[in-house]
């Protein structure tokens, strides 16, 4: 009733429909279009921006390629092997995401084999150590993602890295050696990237959303090859699709929504544990820290006036069953948290060990049914 009331599926087509829903920076908010089919049409001021995205995909597909197959050489003829991408917010949270849940999938994995893809977020100088550890500058291609080319950690960092490979191959080096994901092509070029190797991506984009522009599918297809990039985009879409089309009684983000609203402005609890059963999910706490608090981090209503109610979720989460030796013991026994439970069915990397009764992911997904059984319903004393 309250999704009806608040007209949520009309609030939805606006977004399909490129409709500047956006209001505060009067902006269409379309990442839904970063990964539509070829033939979609999705518009913003009156223009179909899908073929645009398909182009910057297309160029992503062929540098990938070229840099894979060891055409693309650094400055002493060498090829490149390591990729550290620059960045920070959206620009990063959303790519290490992905990148830690790929790493240990047997057939990403086959396609990273010998190569290495590093963040470098935090203008704290301890992280650029930490980020060009053991890399050589020679076999080491380093991609700066920044829309405006003027965020300022991104960039200190930017010229940090810039340094270290001039001081090791040269000034001539910088335009072999880095390459940028930006809309701003004259800082680009002023930078000493080539502008032919900027990727762009669009005002329409928050930057939270945008792990399936350039600023993911740039870092992710140079570690694993576009087409298994391409496979996770078609996996958004089809949510997407589920998202635009399926009845909100069975439609999985509405239901998810409706189920904070309800938790933190009706029941008043201001917290969620994001409790994924899967180390490789290891980074969708972060994530999603940046995507719910970031958009719903306000304390009024969308024209301004102040909330006579508690908005906005407290995200906080470890994958099981770490997180069971850590915090349950609040959620058991001190306070309500309600929690999101994210179990899989098939194990990345399965073992089963010699005399053991199950399989260590089936030891795994009992903790996964244990923990909710005993939240939801707990023990009587005599039990």
């Amino acid at each position: 009733k309250l999704a009806e009331a608040a007209k949520l599926k009309e609030k939805i087509e606006k977004m399909f429909n490129g409709e500047k829903i956006n209001s505060t920076e009067n902006r269409s908010v379309l990442h839904v279009a970063l990964r539509a089919p070829r033939d979609a049409v999705i518009n913003s001021d009156g223009v179909n921006v899908v073929p645009e995205v398909w182009s910057v995909k297309d160029k992503i597909k062929q540098f990938s390629e070229t840099f894979r197959s060891g055409s693309w050489v650094g400055a002493t003829g060498k090829p490149l092997t390591n990729v550290v991408s620059v960045g920070i917010g959206g620009s990063f949270l959303g790519p290490l995401f992905v990148h830690t849940a790929l790493q240990t999938d047997p057939e990403a994995a086959e396609s990273a084999k010998g190569r290495q893809l590093r963040f470098l977020a935090n203008v704290d100088p301890v992280d650029v150590a930490r980020s060009i550890k053991d890399l050589d500058p020679e076999t080491t291609l380093v991609v700066v993602v920044s829309k405006t080319f003027t965020t300022a950690e991104t960039m200190l960092n930017a010229r940090t890295i810039k340094e270290w490979i001039v001081s090791s191959l040269g000034p001539q080096a910088v335009s072999k050696h880095m390459i940028a994901v930006s809309t701003n092509l004259k800082l680009v070029k002023e930078f000493g990237i080539d502008p032919n190797n900027a990727f762009a991506f669009w005002d329409w984009v928050g930057g939270r959303y945008s792990v399936c522009s350039a600023v993911g599918v740039l870092p992710l297809s140079l570690q694993y090859g576009f087409p298994i990039v391409q496979r996770f985009l078609e996996g958004a879409s089809s949510i997407d699709n589920h998202f635009r089309t399926a009845s909100f009684e069975k439609n999985i983000p509405v239901l998810l929504g409706l189920l904070s609203v309800w938790n933190v402005s009706f029941l008043g609890y201001p917290a969620r544990a994001i409790l994924p059963y899967s180390q490789a999910l290891e980074k969708l706490a972060p994530h999603i820290q940046q995507l719910s608090m970031e958009s719903n981090g306000k304390g009024v209503s969308i024209d301004g006036v102040p909330l006579p109610y508690e908005a906005g979720e407290i995200d906080f989460g470890e994958p099981g069953t770490n997180g069971q030796h850590s915090f349950y013991q609040l959620i058991h026994q001190g306070r309500v948290i309600p929690c999101d439970f994210i179990g899989v069915i098939k194990s990345q990397q399965p073992v089963y060990l010699k005399g053991e009764t199950v399989s260590n992911h089936d030891e795994l997904m009992s903790n996964f049914f244990a923990q909710p059984d005993a939240l939801a319903y707990g023990k009587t004393p005599e039990q």
